[in-house]
């Protein structure tokens, strides 16, 4: 079994879905067959792309939902049938005990992703951490810190919007 969680951005431009995707299912090929599991937050964006491949790759999703109040207060119009969709396919759900979705939640969501992984999965732009906090810099760092390979996705192409 290989388990690889996901750090991503959600601001993704539309260009760049499809870029993301197929470098997404380059990496996750390399996994077919090991019994592989995804582990994502499922935010729009990055985390929704990965956790797609991975089931579209055979593997297990196993959903960290950072708060209690996070589908209601959080999820975008847009995103919730995709949120929803991954959420009923998932194999295992954990709703961490934060009745806020807020900035420790989200920092707390994070600390299970990584040790729920043998990988960290980034689909990042390499920039440094906002100061923030919860960020996918500040993600990448974390897991580099505590000695989880990371494997940056960030294809030719690719950008943010904004």
């Amino acid at each position: 079994m290989t388990s690889l969680a996901v750090t991503g951005h959600m601001d993704l431009t539309e260009d760049s879905v499809p870029l993301i995707r197929e470098a997404l299912d380059g990496l996750l090929e390399r996994y077919a067959g090991s019994g592989l599991v995804g582990v994502s937050c499922i935010a729009q964006g990055a985390d929704s792309l990965f956790a797609e491949r991975v089931l579209a790759a055979g593997g297990r999703l196993v959903v960290v939902i950072p708060s209690q109040d996070y589908r209601r207060t959080t999820v975008p119009a847009g995103h919730a049938e995709t949120f929803d969709r991954l959420l009923a396919a998932a194999d295992e759900v954990r709703v961490m005990p934060s009745p806020t979705a807020n900035r420790q939640a989200y920092e707390a969501a994070n600390t299970v992703l990584l040790r729920r992984a043998e990988r960290l999965v980034a689909v990042w732009d390499g920039q440094p951490p906002t100061g923030k906090g919860g960020g996918t810099a500040d993600v990448v760092l974390q897991a580099e810190e505590a000695g989880i390979p990371v494997d940056v996705i960030w294809p030719a192409g690719a950008a943010r919007c904004g």
